[in-house]
C-alpha cells in the first residue's frame, strides 16, 4: 500500500481515484476544486479530502492529476498552493491530463528541481474505460520511474506503456486523437450514405464490422448514431480541445494534417448546432442537418 494523492475528481478522475483506493488498496488523499465533490468521494471510498493540492501532495509517494488543460495543470502544480510546493524528494507525479508535450517537459524539469519525478500519462478509453478500470495509459518519462509507477497505475488500466522521455505520452495521445478524428468522420459518412441508400444499417454493420472496416467506434457507437443519440461518450468540446493541442504541435513539428484540420472544423459546426456536450460520433448530425 502506497500513500497516494489524486488531484481532480472529474468524469475521469473520480472513478480512477476510486480504483486506486478500492482495487489498488492504496491510502488516498483527494483534492477537487469543488470541495463538496471531494467530500462525497471520501464518503463513498474512504481516505481524506485536502483543502489544496499542496496539502494533498504532502508526504505522498505518488501524486496523480487529471484536470482540464495546460493552464489548469500549471495552477494545481506550480501555482499558489500547488502540489509542487510540497512534492517530496523521490515522489512521482503522474499526470493523466490530456495536455501539451510542452507543459509535460516543463513539469518534468520542475519535478527534477525538487528531487522528484514526473510522468506524463494521458489516457484513452473514455468515461466507460475509467469506470471499468480499463483505460489505455501512454507514458512519457524515465524507464526506472515508469517501472515504479506502473503497478500503481495498473489499478485503473488494461494497458500501460512507456512511449519515451517526458512529453512522449502526450505526443502518443495526439496520435490517438488524430486516428479517432478521421475514423469517426469516415463512420459518420458511411452511416449517412447507407441510410440515404435505404439500407438497414444495423444489418450492414453486423456484417462489415467483422471485416477490414471494423473498429471500436463502429462496434460501440453505430447503434446510437443510427438512432440519432449522442450522449454516450467523449464530448465535442473536449475533442476540440485535444485537436487544438494536436494542430498546435503539428505546426511546431511540420506535420501535415489536412484531414484532422478539416474534422476539427466539422466539430466546430457541431458546436454551433448546440452539440458542445454531444459525444464525438455526432459528426453524423452535421451531415443529416436539414
Amino acid at each position: 500500500m502506497a500513500k497516494v494523492a489524486f488531484i481532480g475528481l472529474g468524469v475521469m478522475g473520480y472513478p480512477m481515484a476510486r480504483h486506486l483506493a478500492v482495487k489498488g488498496g492504496h491510502d488516498l488523499t483527494v483534492y477537487n476544486r469543488t470541495a463538496a465533490k471531494a467530500e462525497t468521494w471520501v464518503s463513498e471510498n474512504g481516505g481524506r479530502a485536502a483543502a489544496t493540492p499542496a496539502e494533498a501532495a504532502r508526504d505522498a509517494d505518488f501524486v496523480f492529476c487529471c484536470v482540464g488543460n495546460d493552464d489548469d495543470l500549471r495552477s494545481v502544480t506550480t501555482g499558489k498552493d500547488g502540489a509542487f510546493e510540497t512534492l517530496r524528494a523521490g515522489a512521482i507525479f503522474i499526470d493523466n491530463t490530456t495536455a501539451s508535450a510542452e507543459v509535460a517537459r516543463e513539469l518534468d524539469a520542475a519535478a527534477r528541481a525538487r528531487g522528484a519525478h514526473f510522468l506524463d500519462a494521458p489516457v484513452s478509453g473514455g468515461q466507460a474505460g475509467a469506470e471499468n478500470g480499463m483505460l489505455t495509459v501512454m507514458c512519457g518519462g524515465e524507464p526506472e520511474v515508469f517501472e515504479r509507477a506502473k503497478p500503481v497505475i495498473d489499478a485503473y488500466a488494461r494497458m500501460v506503456g512507456l512511449m519515451g522521455p517526458a512529453g512522449s505520452g502526450q505526443l502518443t495521445k495526439m496520435v490517438n486523437q488524430i486516428c479517432i478524428a478521421g475514423l469517426v468522420q469516415g463512420l459518420a459518412e458511411a452511416v449517412h450514405f447507407g441510410k440515404n441508400a435505404g439500407l438497414d444499417m444495423g444489418a450492414v454493420v453486423d456484417v462489415i464490422s467483422k471485416g477490414a472496416a471494423g473498429s471500436w467506434q463502429m462496434e460501440n457507437r453505430h447503434k446510437t448514431m443510427i438512432a440519432g443519440q449522442y450522449d454516450f461518450g467523449f464530448a465535442v468540446d473536449w475533442m476540440r480541445k485535444d485537436l487544438d493541442i494536436v494542430l498546435t504541435e503539428a505546426r511546431r513539428n511540420g506535420a501535415k494534417l489536412p484531414v484532422t484540420a478539416l474534422v476539427d472544423q466539422f466539430y466546430g459546426e457541431v458546436q454551433s448546432m448546440g452539440g458542445r456536450r454531444w459525444d464525438t460520433s455526432s459528426l453524423l448530425a452535421r451531415l443529416e442537418k436539414k
